[in-house]
């Protein structure tokens, strides 16, 4: 059984648990001091643009100025990887903005210590099966729906709801769109575009240039709410009478009356699903695996790395040493991938696995990986092995 456990503290701070039979999978806080501006749509003015950067400070009318780079100003080039691979050299900037001008800009990543948050005139609004994109032209499906047939009925349902707009729309269809109706469908993506006419609206309606926020995105229960409700949830329970009547509202406005919702003042829910014992084990740096062997989790400011360890384990007299190596290995893989979604890891991930001498158990480790990652919601793309024998992946945060 999957449900959701939202648990308001004493300070007003809030857990936000996905459990599966007990287990937590995945875990998220907030606090009412904590503020986040990502998703958030603005009308900036830039004030500095640095040719050779290739970049601009843009006021928003926050506490700093938001920074934008070329390849968040030009046209998406390329549907899979954006403009990732473009070579910017062969673009200026002030070809494209100049001091003053009056951008429309949405909020990719939240300020950071001293940076200001970056940003993207590349807008997109997120909804329950889709997301709608902006100025762009093209429709994709989430790769974890990989029947090729509904794949192909998702794009032609969604090419035909586009057109009828009449305006340049894209498209990406979400894992919680497989086996929707139609209806369902169109029902998700117009109410996208409805929000989107409503924000372009504010924003042509401003005058003068002056720095605002003009649409602000979910909260983090709204945000994780809206991602996971597509998913085989059977029940949420809450101790909060403001959270219990957002959420009633909201699951009968999706039409997910099965799902059973709880409003629980009385127990203390930390403690009856044993929620701070699991949330302490993650501080550790040492995750210990089954078989005697752990990972050990280091995340520095570029990337985060993660050591597998044989630890207690030596094998035994009926294993090989390479067998016995890859039987630490698969565990550690099967757990590592857990740890990515328990702590929300994200950004570039670089993990030192014990040294394989054979190119097939690498290859059984790639796959394993591979098919453990189809359980994340998040984006995850595995690179491969370097000539170091370090597996490179990344991890798109939630």
């Amino acid at each position: 059984m999957k449900e959701i456990i939202i648990n308001k503290n004493e300070d007003g701070s809030k857990i936000i648990a996905l459990l599966e039979n007990g287990k937590l999978l995945e875990q998220y806080t907030s606090t009412e001091e904590e503020k986040t501006i990502e998703g958030n749509i603005y009308c900036g003015i830039v004030k500095n643009v640095l040719p050779g950067m290739q970049a601009a400070f843009v006021d928003i009318g926050e506490d700093k100025n938001a920074f934008i780079h070329i390849k968040d100003i030009i046209p998406k080039l390329n549907q899979i990887t954006g403009n990732k691979e473009e070579d910017f050299s062969k673009y200026n900037i002030c070809d494209y903005i100049k001091q003053n001008d009056k951008l429309l800009v949405q909020v990719r990543k939240d300020e950071v210590d001293k940076k200001g948050a970056r940003i993207t005139e590349h807008i997109s609004l997120t909804g329950r099966l889709s997301v709608l994109m902006i100025d762009v032209q093209f429709i994709t499906v989430s790769k974890k729906i990989e029947e090729k047939a509904e794949r192909e009925r998702l794009k032609n349902i969604a090419s035909k709801i586009l057109s009828k707009s009449g305006k340049k729309y894209g498209l990406i269809i979400r894992t919680g769109a497989e086996n929707k109706s139609e209806q369902e469908l169109q029902d998700d993506i117009e109410k996208l575009i409805k929000k989107w006419e409503e924000i372009n609206k504010k924003y042509n309606s401003i005058e003068g240039k002056k720095a605002q926020l003009i649409y602000k995105d979910e909260n983090i229960i709204g945000k994780f709410i809206t991602s996971i409700l597509e998913t085989d949830i059977n029940q949420i329970t809450v101790n909060d009478k403001d959270v219990y009547e957002y959420l009633k509202e909201y699951i009968t406005q999706v039409g997910k009356q099965n799902i059973k919702l709880e409003l629980n003042q009385v127990d203390n829910l930390m403690e009856k699903h044993e929620l701070q014992k699991q949330l302490e084990r993650l501080k550790n740096r040492r995750v210990w695996l089954n078989c005697g062997g752990f990972i050990a989790i280091d995340k520095i400011e570029a990337l985060t790395a993660i050591d597998v360890n044989s630890g207690k384990f030596t094998g035994n007299s009926k294993l090989s040493r390479n067998e016995t190596i890859l039987k630490v290995n698969k565990e550690a893989t099967i757990e590592i991938a857990k740890q990515l979604r328990l702590r929300n890891l994200s950004g570039i991930i670089i993990i030192d696995y014990i040294d394989m001498e054979n190119k097939e158990d690498r290859d059984v480790i790639l796959n394993l990986l591979n098919e453990e990652l189809k359980k994340d919601r998040s984006k995850t793309q595995v690179e491969g092995f370097t000539k170091l024998d370090l597996l490179e992946m990344t991890r798109k945060k939630l």
